[in-house]
């Protein structure tokens, strides 16, 4: 698996970070120890990606299993993380308890979508990705928290399941390590950001000069 090598757009992800969420993250196991070991080259022009503490930037991001999505209006949707390859994807994972989230995502959720909306080259997501708090963290909530921000966009729902002990395997396969969770994927298909907080206004930046 090739990565961009571009410099240019190197230097204007580097950017993008901000400093990071003051909300506690979450001790979660959900990283396999094997996998972090070094990747070794594939071809003479390109080696395999290292996997960072948290996260899987640089890597092709998988695609999103989930049994539960609304679309803007919401009404029952399917989404489908593969079929935006061609496009930037922007995607936020939430809990609605999630003070991080109420302070940070969802305000550069909203900037991002507003200046998106109907793009399109950009595509914009947010998933619920519950480990705790489930009575909380419900699927009512995301239709709740979608007109509470007025977000034009799919939101989904993943709670896990027993064979994950109850991780959500969009956090296990993405390597979050609570929320907020924020991911930017190249139309190549793979993640260039991940982090828990972003500077907004970088990021729209980047996009909106991606796409002109």
């Amino acid at each position: 698996m090739k990565t961009n090598t571009n410099p240019n757009r190197r230097a204007l992800l580097q950017g993008l970070g901000a400093a990071s969420s003051t909300l506690v993250i979450p001790s979660l196991a959900l990283a396999n120890d094997d996998a972090k070991a070094t990747n070794t080259a594939t071809t003479s022009e390109a080696a395999q990606p290292e996997l960072e503490k948290y996260g899987i930037r640089q890597f092709a991001a998988p695609e999103l299993l989930l049994d539960y999505w609304i679309d803007e209006n919401g009404k029952p949707t399917e989404f489908s993380v593969h079929a935006q390859k061609g496009k930037w994807l922007f995607m936020k994972f939430f809990q609605n308890w999630c003070p991080g989230c109420h302070k940070f995502g969802f305000p550069t959720l909203k900037k991002f979508a507003d200046e998106f909306y109907d793009h399109p080259d950009v595509e914009t997501i947010a998933v619920q990705t519950v480990f705790e708090g489930f009575s909380v963290n419900s699927k009512s909530a995301v239709r709740e928290l979608q007109l509470r921000y007025d977000l034009p966009i799919t939101m989904g729902h993943d709670p896990g399941t027993k064979l994950t002990e109850n991780h959500p395997l969009s956090m296990i396969n993405y390597r979050t390590g609570g929320t907020p969770w924020l991911i930017l994927v190249a139309p190549d298909g793979h993640v260039v950001f991940n982090d828990f907080h972003v500077d907004s206004d970088a990021l729209v930046d980047f996009v909106k000069k991606a796409v002109a």
